[in-house]
């Protein structure tokens, strides 16, 4: 029978949620007119709330510069720092109304994001410095393990780390990685809330409410839900709320506990993509400088209301403990427990089946996954700061216990005739069977979603279930020399071993693996002034076997004993050197950095002969990148940024087939370029404030063309988006903000599949955001 979408009950809690997104609206009203005439004489809170639509206390338009990392173990302000360090701070999420984590990312150049065909193809896969970094999201610190689509409602701001960051975080990091920062009770009692209404009938309802209960005790409660189509895409919704409670104990004392709950859940008709178009129309065509082909209409979507479908659903609870022995030592644990989830049939326009190019019309694959990914970490640090030997050292240490487990199966999909789509494939999409075939095929200049699904799924119990266990242990510490000379230094020995069964109608199979590395940091800081630094770094990284524990693209696979296939089953290490310097200008109030670097990637598993993959081969990165935030004046912001990405694949080894057998026709990738790396990249956003209670700002964002495989036969072309905003203080407790992203309607694309297809961006979208604090 046919899938169809769920319908939520009246008693769901997205529909709560939005019910007191209602009520906030309604009652608003008198609450403003009250504020209007009587905000004078109240005290307001002076935090500020960071989420795209909320804003907290008195409205006042906070820095983009950011001083310090969230990170006890960065043991130096950033401007001493000697990494790149890209820090998203509150209001530039607030002012570029960003929702999603892919939203914020926009901001930051050298930050790309992927498409996938199985595991995770719907979300998260950001790529930095041209290495995917899908495993390397942190929350808190913390790993955030699992395929998501990631919320920022409870957001407080965002850190990108560039550059090999295996010994701060552990296994992967290759290129980077990526913190998301919660926001936590304070003290003081605030409300704020938020309803934006839109064009392609976006509705977004945030609250953020912090009351403190005690002297030293509060409560913190975020909601949101949101429900929106997208522009210039047919069919296209996404509909999704989230809670997240937490409460802190001890606020300005020497013992602090904070207890939080995180809950979000998606209910998606997910976008297929477009598929890549042939150069010919041969029915054996291979790939040569092919784009994606919308048939001529970049509304079509290729998927069907009555089969596709994508739930998702994310918890995590935490406690940490900090304890002060004194002012220069404080002992932190953080226990963890998370668990994500989804559930998903999703279409994949014509899995590369020549169909676009011989008849011009699209074969509707169906691709399903059902997984959950369930995380327990502990972790605790002891930090401060003490002078030894006339020198003085700022300290981070620690250990780090964590257990990950995926389990992962799938939909059986059949097709009208009763066989199981994918095996075989059909015979050609001819254009007598568009319409004709039970939604199996589709045209590709006009297509129908609406087209009835006349086979049927089952769910298949088979699949994998995957365990990775990390045991670690770290230091860090920045040595100030003399006044103008620092020392940087970090070293983590990680213990992870993995573990796959895999079970099937044929039997059940073992893989696994043990890994011991360890990886290091190291960077000399000079100070020519107080407010600059010149920094000379090295890093490293590594990349285990099965180091995405199941939930991904997994480039250093495990393979289990017996295979036909044989690997060194070794990690992959990568290094980067960086020469950089930061300023703070402008009175302090403008943060400049430039850094060049050059990243390789050196024992990357390769195929050196049939069914044969060693750690023999490299890639490698040259880059420059700049980048600014903060104010030039009290009325002037920016934040800015420019990458320049020079990769190559050094040593890419042989090329294979399906099975691991070498393609003995096939072109060697040697020397081409890395996927999903553009040359130049370059974001620009910035706000004047014209008047105390008018704003406006505008943002250009270009990306050079990106390459979706390693043959540099399929790629998505270049673009610049511009995006405008306006906000308007109506009163102390009451702004109004309009944003328009993609202001001139561009066609382009932000993500790129290897071989079937590319996913596009959306439309023009205006957003009129309410938001109001008390």
């Amino acid at each position: 029978m046919s899938r169809q979408p769920i319908k939520i009950p009246v008693s769901s809690p997205r529909l709560l949620a939005s019910a007191i997104g209602v009520a906030i609206t309604a009652t608003s009203a008198a609450h403003m007119a009250q504020a209007a005439e009587s905000t004078e004489s109240k005290t307001q809170s002076n935090s500020i709330s960071l989420g795209a639509t909320t804003v907290t206390g008195e409205q006042q338009a906070q820095s983009y510069q950011t001083e310090k990392g969230s990170s006890q173990k960065y043991t130096a302000p950033l401007v001493d720092t000697p990494r790149s360090i890209t820090v998203i701070p509150a209001q530039v999420l607030q002012d570029t109304a960003a929702t999603s984590l892919q939203d914020a990312l926009r901001t930051v150049p050298g930050v790309t994001f992927g498409a996938g065909e199985g595991g995770n193809p719907q979300g998260d896969r950001p790529f930095i410095r041209g290495f995917d970094a899908q495993g390397d999201m942190y929350l808190d610190g913390v790993r955030d393990a699992g395929g998501q689509t990631r919320e920022i409602f409870d957001v407080e701001s965002i850190e990108v780390s560039k550059g090999p960051n295996s010994s701060m975080g552990g296994r992967g990091s290759a290129g980077g990685s990526v913190n998301m920062v919660s926001k936590t009770p304070k003290m003081g009692d605030f409300l704020n809330g938020g309803f934006t209404y839109g064009s392609d009938q976006t509705r977004r309802y945030t609250l953020d409410v912090n009351r403190q209960f005690l002297d030293t005790a509060a409560f913190r409660l975020n909601l949101m839900s949101h429900e929106q189509n997208v522009a210039g895409r047919d069919s296209i919704n996404y509909d999704r709320w989230g809670v997240a409670p937490s409460l802190t104990f001890g606020l300005g004392t020497e013992n602090r506990l904070n207890l939080s709950y995180y809950h979000l859940e998606s209910n998606d008709l997910p976008d297929s993509g477009i598929p890549y178009g042939y150069s010919n129309s041969s029915k054996t065509a291979a790939h040569g400088h092919d784009k994606p082909d919308d048939g001529g209409n970049s509304n079509n979507f290729y998927g069907l209301k009555d089969r596709d479908f994508r739930k998702t659903r994310v918890d995590i609870s935490t406690v940490s403990f900090e304890h002060d022995f004194s002012d220069a030592m404080t002992l932190k644990n953080t226990f963890r427990h998370g668990n994500t989830g989804q559930d998903y049939i999703l279409t994949q326009p014509d899995d590369s089946q020549h169909n676009v190019n011989q008849y011009g019309t699209v074969w509707r694959r169906a691709n399903s996954r059902v997984s959950t990914t369930e995380t327990t970490t502990n972790q605790t640090d002891l930090f401060g700061n003490f002078q030894v030997m006339g020198f003085k050292n700022t300290y981070s240490t620690g250990v780090e216990f964590t257990r990950e487990e995926t389990r992962a199966s799938s939909y059986s999909i059949y097709g009208p005739n009763g066989q199981l789509q994918g095996n075989p494939k059909p015979n050609g999409c001819t254009p007598g069977m568009v319409g004709t075939s039970g939604g199996v095929c589709t045209s590709l200049d006009n297509p129908n979603p609406n087209d009835v699904w006349g086979g049927s799924d089952s769910r298949n119990y088979y699949g994998t279930n995957t365990v990775g266990v990390t045991k670690a242990a770290y230091v860090f510490d920045t040595i100030e020399l003399d006044p103008k000379w620092l020392l940087n230094a970090g070293l983590r020995y990680d213990a992870f071993s993995t573990t796959a069964n895999t079970n099937s109608a044929t039997g059940r199979s073992k893989a696994e693996n043990d890994s011991h590395f360890f990886n290091w940091q190291t960077g000399l800081v000079w100070k020519p002034l107080d407010n600059g630094s010149v920094y000379l770094s090295y890093a490293t990284s590594a990349t285990p076997p099965g180091g995405i524990v199941g939930e991904g693209a997994e480039g250093n696979a495990l393979v289990a004993p017996g295979s036909t296939i044989t690997s060194d089953l070794k990690p992959e290490e990568t290094v980067n050197y960086e020469l950089g310097t930061k300023w703070d200008v402008f009175q302090d109030r403008l943060s400049l950095t430039a850094a060049v670097f050059r990243t390789e990637k050196k024992n990357t598993r390769v195929l050196t002969d049939s069914f044969t993959y060693e750690n023999a081969g490299e890639s490698r990165v040259d880059g420059l990148e700049l980048s600014a935030s903060g104010k030039i004046t009290d009325k002037w912001q920016v934040f800015a940024g420019y990458s320049y990405l020079k990769s190559e694949l050094v040593d890419p080894g042989k090329k294979a087939n399906r099975n691991g057998s070498i393609n003995t026709g096939a072109l060697s990738d040697k020397g081409n370029e890395m996927p999903n790396t553009p040359k130049n990249s370059f974001s620009l956003w910035t706000t004047y404030d014209v008047t105390p209670k008018l704003t406006v700002g505008g943002g250009a964002f270009y990306v050079d063309e990106v390459y979706g495989d390693t043959a540099n036969t399929v790629y998505v072309p270049s673009y610049t988006r511009y995006d405008a905003m306006a906000s308007y203080k109506l009163t102390k407790n009451v702004d109004l903000q309009l944003n328009v992203q993609n202001l001139t309607d561009k066609t382009y694309y932000d993500k790129a599949y290897a071989a079937h297809f590319a996913s596009q961006a959306a439309g023009r979208t205006a957003l009129l955001t309410t938001s109001f604090h008390f």
